[in-house]
Order: structure tokens, then C-alpha cells, then sequence
């Protein structure tokens, strides 16, 4: 690859990743610190992050969109469940309408940084048309999701080569797929799967779930009649943080009882499946998980629309191991033939935080799972570096937001004490604790690449935004942190 002359481009923060959480944080930063320059690198040529990446049928949101959306600029209808398309369109929107797209540099693929306490800056190498290009900054704000773009997870199978049909993965949908009137076999349970699964019944002849497991499948109503009576009735600016606040202290309660007594809420959960599918239905085992509520993200499926399609005769469930491809389609362990046209392997993500960028200190390189994850911001031992990481039980946008608006006061603290670099440092010895305590695959799979919390704040990941809000916006600021002036040379 050739190499460009180096370019000199300078911010005083730099963001990676135009999605959500990258344009939240630029619009955070130009309202609360206007003093300090910053620019996004975006790797894609489109702005969305997520919401520009999938393109399956179906794709949507899987958190409602009051809590989803930006606190800044509220989620405008009623409209609770929306499909991925709008949710891109409503980011750009927002970056436009704060000027945010202008900073933006498209095609730019972060690839390394690399911190230097005699500099105490950052150089980070994008690579953009074949060429490695150059830019420093003060202050690094990874705002690149937690997996990887480039590849999804994807077991194989004996005999994969006899199947006569089509095989597709949903994070790389081709665009001249026609499934109209095809017999589809969707492999997996989780979230990409039930969205998967109704949209493709709505034009093939028939849709197969094949689970290797059930999960926890929950309906909710698309629109929020709630969030529709106070838009009516309430000015926006008092109906919108109404609805925002409903939704957060519902999920905290819902997360919260499911924890305390499992068992109740996973009745619940069947009781309410129960009613929504054919008479004589076997729930046990097509909807009945052996893993307890929230040890896994429930399932949303809006206006039970799975279900429905279940009622409706156009999608079945195959609960059970795949023993092999066929040349017609899926053998199960349970001896179950599934025909199939086009199987889809809805199986998972890789995580790759940080967005996969080699980062390195004074030379030596940053192995994420030797640190600690300082309030979900920062990593411990690395300079001015924050990280946006969302919550697992909630919608990534509420711990984005808030991790933004820390970076800010954590910014304009260090400004009015004429610091430069500030470093999260662990007193004593931690214990070690996954970062995310979840038994789905895909986290399980990234244990060895992702860092640590432990039991104690400010190392602790809480999953909670009530106690966060607190803790990030009202807790001391200097926990933890050390800090170094600003040279006078």
C-alpha cells in the first residue's frame, strides 16, 4: 500500500465513528466545550454506523426509539419500533441539522493509534483510497460500536457444499436476493433471527426458524399510546422527557424483577407466548429457554409479529442440533428434514471493541483484556483515551449520551486546572469480572478479547442509568485519575 506524505490535520479530539454514539459525542462537544476542535473518522462512506451496515429485510430497532433516539433531538412520533432505514435517516438528520456532517471524513478506516507522553498526543493512521493518512490529537474518543464490521459469526457444517440452494449471512444481505416464493430455513434464535423470520414470510412460500435453543421472545405494541397521549396533550419539550424517563424506569424495573425472581418472570414471559400462538402449541419446547431471563437479551418482537406468522401457517419452529447440510436443505439431530431454497445463517456477531484499532503506548502495545474499563469510559493505564460503551439491557444511546457528557466534564475540569493528560490508575488489587455478564454466544466468544470491570466502582460496569446518572454526572470527577500539567515549553 502506498503511503502518503503525512498529513498534518490536528484536532484537539478525535472521534471514530459517525453512528450514534460518534455523532452524540460531536454534538456534546461542540455545545459544551465550543473552545476545543474535533473532527469524526468515519470508515464507511454513509453515515449510521449500525443502521447503515444492515440492510437484511426487516432490520429495526430492537430498543424503543424514545430511549434509542438522542435526548437532544427526541424521537418525533409515537412510533415505538422502526425499521433501519429510518433510524440512519433520523442520524443524519440530526448530524445536518447541528452541523455535524461537515466534520465528518468518510472512507476513512482507522487502523492504529499510537499515544506519546513526550508529545502527549495521539497519532492515529486511517487508511482512505490506498493510502495511510496521518492526523494527531490531544484527546481520542472511540465511538466505534462493539463488533466487527468486516466479519459476522459463522459456524460451518458437515456437508455445507451439497446444499443445491443459496446461503446467506444477514450482515452481508446481497442486494438481488429475491426470496419471493422460496422455502427459507433462518439457522438462529436471537434478535436478528425473530426480525428476520416475519419479514421473510411476508413474500416467501414458507420460513423455518431452526434453533439450535429457544429464547426469550417478548411482543410490545410498535406505537406507545402513552408516548402519543403526552406528544397530544403535553408541549414537546415536557412530553418527550416524560416518555424517555417512562421507558428508562420501566426497563430498570422489568431488568431488576427478573433478576430477583427468574423464575416468576420467565412464567410470565411463556404465559404471554402461550397466549399468542396456536392451541396445543409445544412452548416447552420451541419457547422455553433453559438459561434464566436477562442471562441473555430478551427478544422484542413488535406487535407479536412472529407469532402471528406462526398463526398464520407461513413460518414454522425446528427446535434442535444441525447434523448436516442436505442437497435440499437441513438435517437436525432430531432426524427432522427442513427444505429449504436459501438457508440464512442468522448465527451472531464477533465484538471487536475499540473498532479493532492496534492501539499502543509509548510504543507497547494496549492488549485490551490485561485493563479495566474505568465508569465505562476509559481504559486503565491509556491516556486520554475514552470509549463509548452502552448498556446490555438497555438501549446504547442512554450510556452513550451520558459517557459523552462525562468526557465533557471530565474536558472542561482538566481545562480549568491547566491539565493535559489524565489516566485512569487502579489503587491496590482488582478482582476480575467479565465486562459484560451475559451467557449469549457472542459474548462468551469475545472473552478474551474484551478488558475487565471488578467489584467495586469506579471500576464497576453498573447497568443501571439511574445510579449511573448520579454517579457520572454528580460523583467526583478526579476519581481515580491521575493527572499531568500542561508542558510550558
Amino acid at each position: 500500500m502506498a503511503v502518503s506524505k503525512p498529513d498534518e490535520s490536528h484536532r484537539d479530539v478525535m472521534i471514530v465513528g459517525a453512528g450514534i454514539s460518534g455523532v452524540d459525542a460531536a454534538y456534546h462537544l461542540q455545545r459544551r466545550c465550543p473552545d476545543k476542535s474535533w473532527l469524526i473518522l468515519e470508515g464507511r462512506e454513509r453515515i449510521g454506523g449500525t443502521w447503515d451496515l444492515f440492510r437484511y429485510p426487516g432490520v429495526r430497532s430492537d430498543s424503543d426509539m424514545f430511549t434509542l433516539g438522542f435526548p437532544f433531538r427526541p424521537w418525533p412520533s409515537d412510533q415505538a419500533i422502526v425499521d433501519g432505514s429510518a433510524i440512519r435517516q433520523y442520524v443524519e438528520d440530526t448530524a445536518r441539522e447541528f452541523g455535524i456532517v461537515d466534520r465528518i471524513r468518510f472512507g476513512h478506516q482507522v487502523k492504529s493509534a499510537s499515544w506519546s507522553s513526550d508529545d502527549a498526543r495521539w497519532t492515529i493512521e486511517a487508511e482512505c483510497q490506498g493510502e495511510t493518512r496521518r492526523f494527531t490529537c490531544a484527546f481520542l474518543f472511540l465511538a466505534s460500536g462493539y463488533y466487527d464490521y468486516a466479519s459476522g459469526h459463522r459456524p460451518e457444517w458437515p456437508d455445507e457444499d451439497a446444499f443445491a440452494g443459496s446461503i446467506v449471512h444477514p450482515q452481508f444481505w446481497p442486494e438481488d436476493l429475491d426470496t419471493s416464493g422460496k422455502r427459507i430455513a433462518v439457522i438462529g434464535s436471537g434478535a436478528t433471527a425473530v426480525t428476520l423470520v416475519p419479514a421473510l414470510a411476508e413474500t416467501a412460500a414458507h420460513v423455518t426458524m431452526v434453533q439450535r435453543s429457544p429464547s426469550y421472545i417478548v411482543a410490545r405494541p410498535s406505537r406507545d399510546r402513552v408516548a402519543g397521549w403526552l406528544q397530544r396533550v403535553l408541549p414537546r419539550a415536557v412530553a418527550d422527557p416524560l416518555v424517555r424517563w417512562k421507558n428508562v424506569l420501566l426497563t430498570i424495573y422489568f431488568y431488576g424483577r427478573a433478576r430477583r425472581r427468574p423464575d416468576h418472570v420467565a412464567d410470565w414471559i411463556k404465559r404471554q407466548a402461550t397466549a399468542q400462538l396456536p392451541p396445543d402449541y409445544p412452548v416447552e419446547r420451541d419457547f422455553s429457554p433453559a438459561y434464566k431471563p436477562w442471562d441473555q437479551r430478551l427478544c422484542l418482537v413488535p406487535d407479536g409479529d412472529l407469532f402471528a406468522a406462526i398463526n398464520s401457517g407461513r413460518v414454522s419452529v425446528a427446535t434442535g442440533a444441525i447434523e448436516r447440510f442436505t442437497p435440499e436443505g437441513l438435517r437436525l439431530v432430531t432426524g427432522e428434514e427442513i427444505v429449504a431454497d436459501v438457508i440464512v445463517t442468522a448465527t451472531g456477531l464477533n465484538m471487536k471493541l475499540a473498532g479493532g484499532i492496534a492501539l499502543s503506548v509509548d510504543g507497547e502495545a494496549v492488549k485490551l483484556t490485561d485493563q479495566f474499563i474505568y465508569k465505562g469510559m476509559m481504559l486503565s493505564g491509556v491516556p486520554n483515551l475514552f470509549l463509548s460503551f452502552g448498556y446490555v439491557n438497555a438501549s446504547w444511546t442512554l450510556r452513550s449520551d451520558l459517557t459523552a457528557r462525562s468526557v465533557c466534564r471530565l474536558l472542561r475540569h482538566m481545562d480549568a486546572r491547566g491539565f493535559a493528560t489524565v489516566v485512569p490508575r487502579a489503587e491496590g488489587t482488582l478482582a476480575r469480572r467479565p465486562v459484560i455478564d451475559f451467557s449469549s454466544g457472542y459474548v462468551q466468544r469475545a472473552q478474551s478479547v474484551l478488558p475487565s470491570q471488578s467489584d467495586r466502582d469506579p471500576w464497576r460496569v453498573r447497568q443501571n442509568h439511574v445510579a449511573d446518572l448520579f454517579a457520572m454526572r454528580v460523583g467526583r470527577i478526579d476519581e481515580a485519575l491521575e493527572f499531568a500539567a500542561k508542558s510550558r515549553s
